[in-house]
């Protein structure tokens, strides 16, 4: 139909570090983002639909569905990559940042500096700090991934709790497999 608006679909997921809120577009993962006292549920979705112009539908699509599952094994330590198609919401450079946070390999970290490095502008660390901060496709979009230059845990969305609990849990997947 002509016009017609597209839809957003959701869930809920939940990890051993908490409450995720996964989001699809057209077949894509537009949303990974956690559901704590940081995060209002009500404003990721309104800002959500702005974005995208499109109508919230709280059920699961096959893209959230899979995603789930994806991050069943990821939690599992049974997967290091994921597969799921993802639709990024944001700025020309916070899209740099984030296909920068895509090629951080999984159990290994780099600073706001070396990631500001890598895109070309190291001078930008506080924007990529910024960019980094408003990743809203968590874990698949390794933020967490991110510390500051002395090696210490920074800011997270998901709280530093959360943060270290993926970190160690990526670092022992890896020497594991080491």
């Amino acid at each position: 139909m002509i016009g017609a608006k597209s839809n957003i679909f959701i869930q809920q997921y939940h990890s051993p570090c908490g409450d995720l809120l996964l989001a699809s577009f057209e077949d894509k993962l537009c949303l990974c983002d956690w559901l704590n006292e940081k995060h209002d549920k009500a404003v990721i979705i309104k800002r959500l639909e702005t974005a995208l112009r499109a109508e919230l539908i709280e059920i699961p699509s096959d893209v959230t569905k899979a995603a789930g599952c994806e991050l069943d094994e990821y939690f599992a330590g049974k997967r290091t990559m994921f597969n799921t198609p993802l639709w990024m919401i944001g700025t020309d450079f916070q899209k740099s940042v984030w296909r920068a946070l895509l090629s951080i390999p999984y159990g290994t970290t780099k600073s706001y500096g070396e990631l500001a490095v890598q895109i070309g502008n190291s001078k930008a660390v506080r924007a990529v700090g910024a960019a980094n901060g408003a990743n809203g496709i968590s874990i698949f979009i390794p933020c967490h991934r991110v510390i500051g230059k002395n090696h210490c845990l920074t800011g997270y969305a998901g709280g530093l709790e959360a943060k270290k609990y993926l970190l160690d849990l990526e670092n022992k997947v890896h020497n594991d497999r080491a």
